[in-house]
């Protein structure tokens, strides 16, 4: 099969706003919320180049210093959209974050990884880079592709009842495409992290270093907004400067050659469960996940 033959999938998203993404500055600091309550915050590429646009536009504003990522409703985020009536795997966007390719009218593997490339590796690497420091606002569910949006930020303040979790590997996957596990946790609590896909809480989180403080859900905003403004009195070439330094050291850790290796094996594995049963997640839906999780509480 070439790829002039291949054709393209339908794209039968519906979406149930036009905002899945929230934005306002104040006092030097911009709150941006991801705005998909009804569905815990799951990322369709709707709200993934809308998250991109948002950054793009709180770097480029003088006006702020620092950027705060949150979720509305009662969750961060549940991960990445596989069974909402929004999910737009099958969709082209004109906007481009990272410079691949339209992946709808592409054959076999090359579906997949052209599109992960762009909305999921590609975007949280230049998400990570940004030269403002940002906070990832933590409460109730931080799960998969939620924890790509919250290790990206610069630092992680998650609420009391915030929980954190993995659970790929049940799909024959080897974690998040933003490959961050072995440096976010401690490779032998990366790997129970991943190989039991448990909840870690937010205290243990804290405890293992992974987010910087707890605090009850009420205090959670304040808290944030207390840690931007010290930040934000801070000279902006001195934060950028301070971001660029440690990335850097974490790189030099071999961070970006580690994801490299496993977005590989990531998409190794899609490739293995299509050949296995034609589906790529292994026959997980979101419906499938939720079932799953109540079923490894039990």
């Amino acid at each position: 099969m070439n790829d002039q033959n291949f054709v393209s999938r339908p794209d039968d998203a519906v979406y149930e706003t036009d905002e899945p993404v929230l934005y306002r500055v104040e006092e030097q600091v911009a709150w941006i919320t991801l705005n998909r309550p009804g569905f815990n915050n799951a990322q369709n590429s709707q709200m993934t180049y809308a998250l991109d646009a948002a950054l793009v536009r709180a770097s480029r504003d003088d006006g702020v210093k620092v950027i705060v990522l949150g979720g509305a409703g009662r969750h961060f985020s549940a991960g990445h959209d596989i069974g909402t009536p929004g999910r737009d795997v099958n969709k082209s966007f004109d906007a481009n974050a990272s410079l691949w390719w339209d992946h709808t009218n592409k054959p076999g593997g090359e579906f997949l990884y052209a599109r992960e490339q762009e909305v999921y590796l590609g975007m949280c690497r230049r998400w990570r880079e940004l030269p403002k420091p940002t906070i990832a606002m933590v409460h109730g569910a931080c799960i998969a592709g939620g924890l790509m949006l919250a290790w990206v930020c610069d630092l992680i303040v998650a609420s009391s009842d915030a929980y954190f979790q993995d659970p790929v590997v049940r799909m024959g996957i080897p974690g998040v495409e933003y490959f961050a596990h072995a440096f976010e946790l401690h490779p032998r609590i990366a790997k129970e992290f991943l190989l039991l896909g448990e909840k870690m809480s937010a205290e243990r989180a804290y405890q293992m270093g992974m987010v910087n403080r707890v605090v009850e859900r009420e205090a959670l905003e304040d808290t944030v907004a207390g840690m931007a403004a010290k930040m934000a009195a801070m000279p902006r070439m001195g934060l950028a400067l301070t971001k660029q330094a440690i990335n850097h050291a974490e790189d030099l850790m071999g961070k970006r050659a580690s994801m490299d290796a496993a977005f590989a094996w990531h998409h190794f594995a899609h490739s293995h469960n299509e050949l296995l049963s034609g589906d790529k997640l292994g026959g997980y839906d979101a419906r499938a996940m939720v079932k799953a999780n109540k079923e490894g509480e039990a």
